[in-house]
């Protein structure tokens, strides 16, 4: 009976993994197919589309980027978004990384408080509050011209970027904090023997040990700030100050009436590009993060 058991628990488990890989490929190929599709197409000439759309290309036509690049503005749109999420990213570092150590290690009277505040910060969707940040920024702007004489929080880059690091901190926290407390306190207790402060030992040792859960809030949020729409295309109203996604939605509309695919197909691909590149350099990092991070903790 023992035996069967063990029989028809290994069949069922194979079957499992069977079902598993089969959901798992479908999946795969529901993503690479558009993608693969979004690059071929980005190298049509435009009378290709008007063919046979899913066809392969007739040749390399590399025209399409030069004309996204400088017609379009995509290169001005992208060093944009390039200023904006880096600033976002340091910004972010810099204030999560202290406050999830210190929620995660030390304990002191209002610590319940910020913890359970960072975690409502969860359930906020930050599209819904986007009215009244710009209203909050405008009304700001009204006090600066009326003492300085001009405007400073709407079509700035760097209040966009403070933006983006306050909305992202909650879900930061929650990761980073969730990691620190799944690290032995050996590490810090031997660094104290040794005559370390607070701010050295996480600088010198918790750091450097975090850098796989830094490295996940770094590929997360970069992906959020990079492809983020609706509060770049709130805040900042003048043409030469906006981003990527942005950017190219307005190609796309300019378009309407006489539209060359290729082109913006190009303009996808250049969004796009900078997102690939960067998880394929730190995917092995990613996984560590994912697996030894918050969603251990």
């Amino acid at each position: 009976m023992k035996n069967s058991n063990k029989g028809q628990i290994k069949e069922s488990s194979k079957v499992a993994k069977v079902v598993i890989y089969v959901i798992l490929i479908f999946l795969a190929i529901t993503i690479i197919v558009p993608v693969f599709w979004v690059f071929m197409a980005s190298i049509k000439e435009n009378q290709e589309f008007y063919r046979s759309p899913w066809a392969l290309p007739a040749g390399v036509h590399l025209q399409n980027f030069a004309d996204a690049w400088e017609k379009a503005s995509m290169g001005s749109y992208m060093l944009n978004s390039v200023i904006v999420t880096v600033i976002a990213i340091a910004l972010l570092i810099v204030i999560a990384l202290p406050a999830a150590y210190v929620l995660a290690r030390f304990k002191f009277k209002s610590s319940k408080f910020w913890n359970v505040l960072f975690m409502a910060g969860l359930f906020i969707n930050v599209n819904y509050i986007v009215v009244p940040i710009f209203l909050m920024l405008n009304n700001a702007d009204i006090f600066m011209r009326k003492v300085f004489g001009g405007p400073f929080f709407l079509n700035n880059l760097f209040i966009l970027a403070v933006v983006y690091a306050s909305t992202a901190l909650p879900f930061t926290i929650y990761l980073l904090s969730g990691y620190f407390k799944s690290l032995a306190k050996d590490y810090e207790e031997a660094a104290y023997v040794d005559g370390a402060g607070y701010f050295r030992t996480m600088v010198q040792v918790i750091m450097p040990m975090a850098k796989p859960s830094i490295v996940t809030i770094i590929l997360f949020n970069f992906l959020s700030f990079w492809n983020e729409y609706i509060i770049s295309m709130t805040l900042l109203v003048k043409p030469e100050l906006k981003t990527l996604p942005v950017g190219l939605m307005n190609l796309m509309a300019a378009q309407r009436a006489a539209v060359q695919y290729g082109q913006m197909y190009a303009g996808l691909v250049i969004v796009m590009l900078p997102t690939l590149l960067l998880y394929i350099c730190v995917q092995k990092k990613l996984t560590q993060g994912m697996t030894l991070g918050g969603l251990k903790g």
